[in-house]
Order: C-alpha cells, then sequence, then structure tokens
C-alpha cells in the first residue's frame, strides 16, 4: 500500500473522531471544560487548544517546503504556532470552528501529497530551536501520531468526566479503508 493513501485514510479518520469527540465535549459544562484534570495538560480546552497546535505547527513546516501544492500562504488565516502550551480560544464553538478549518487542510493536503513527495527530505527547527531534517513521510507520520497521543489522553480525561465517547477504532470510523 502506498504511504499516500494510508495517509489519505489517517486525515479521514482524524476529521471524523475529531467530530466525535468535540460532539462529546459539547456536553459538557464549561466548568468541566476547565476543570483541573491533574494530567499532561490542565483541562480539556488546553487538550483541544494542544491538538490544534500540533497540526498547524507541522503543517507549517510541511508547507514551507512546498510539499503537495502548500505554501506558508496558505496558512495566513490561521494562528501562528509558538508554543506546544498555545491557547488559541476558550470556548468549545470557537476551538470546533478553527477545529474544523484545520482537518479540512488536512484532507486537502493528503489529498495533493505523492509517494514522491513522501520519499523527500525536509528541515524544520523544532520549538527548541533544533534543527531537524527528516523523511517527509516521518514528518507526516508524526502528524498523525501526534494527534492519535493526545487524543488518548483527552479520552481518559473524558472517562473520568463520566462521558462516553465511543468506539474509535479506525476499521469502524474509516469502514472504506485506504482503498480511495
Amino acid at each position: 500500500m502506498s504511504l499516500v493513501k494510508n495517509f489519505r485514510m489517517l486525515s479521514r479518520y482524524n476529521i471524523r473522531i475529531n467530530r466525535q469527540l468535540l460532539g462529546c465535549c459539547e456536553q459538557l459544562s464549561t466548568q468541566a471544560l476547565t476543570k483541573e484534570s491533574h494530567s499532561f495538560f490542565p483541562n480539556v480546552i488546553s487538550y483541544w487548544n494542544h491538538l490544534l497546535f500540533g497540526d498547524l505547527i507541522l503543517l507549517k513546516r510541511l508547507a514551507a517546503n512546498n510539499l503537495a501544492g502548500f505554501t506558508l500562504n496558505d496558512f495566513d488565516t490561521f494562528p501562528e504556532p509558538v508554543s506546544p502550551q498555545d491557547i488559541y480560544h476558550q470556548e468549545l464553538t470557537d476551538i470546533r470552528t478553527l477545529r474544523e478549518q484545520v482537518d479540512q487542510v488536512i484532507v486537502e493536503f493528503f489529498a495533493n501529497l505523492t509517494d514522491d513527495e513522501c520519499a523527500q527530505l525536509m528541515s524544520y527547527t523544532s520549538t527548541e530551536g533544533e534543527l531537524i531534517t527528516k523523511c517527509v513521510a516521518d514528518v507526516c507520520q508524526h502528524l498523525f501520531n501526534h494527534q492519535s497521543h493526545h487524543r488518548g489522553q483527552l479520552t481518559c480525561v473524558l472517562s473520568q468526566l463520566g462521558i462516553d465517547y465511543g468506539c474509535m477504532d479506525l476499521p469502524v470510523l474509516v469502514p472504506e479503508g485506504s482503498g480511495l
């Protein structure tokens, strides 16, 4: 299977699971959304903001390398990712709007990415100032792994708040698989 087909499947999973989890979070009061979670991030709102930070900084790094027809100009209307603790929005409705916009960019990016581009090397500077050179495919894989890692933490917090977030299985949420 080509990497690009796999990434396209993961981009469909990303958009569907984010909708599912945002729907779960919309059941919570503002107090519950901002309640100290005693976990990696202080509360549910912080998790959503960090997920956005991760996606934005990685997408901008990819775009800075002119991949999939994207350039940094494609991100002019988005917040500038600076720190893993960035807070773009405090209100879940605003987070949902930005999340949907970023998810659409992810889908479009991977719809245009080629297997040849996946094999290229790219360089970027980390938030700690370190120059890093990686294969494009590795950076793309990190984008999806980062999402899964922090959504896993978020679902733990949701469970502690008594929220049933439902099935998160890839084959269930993306039954069409990578064949498209």
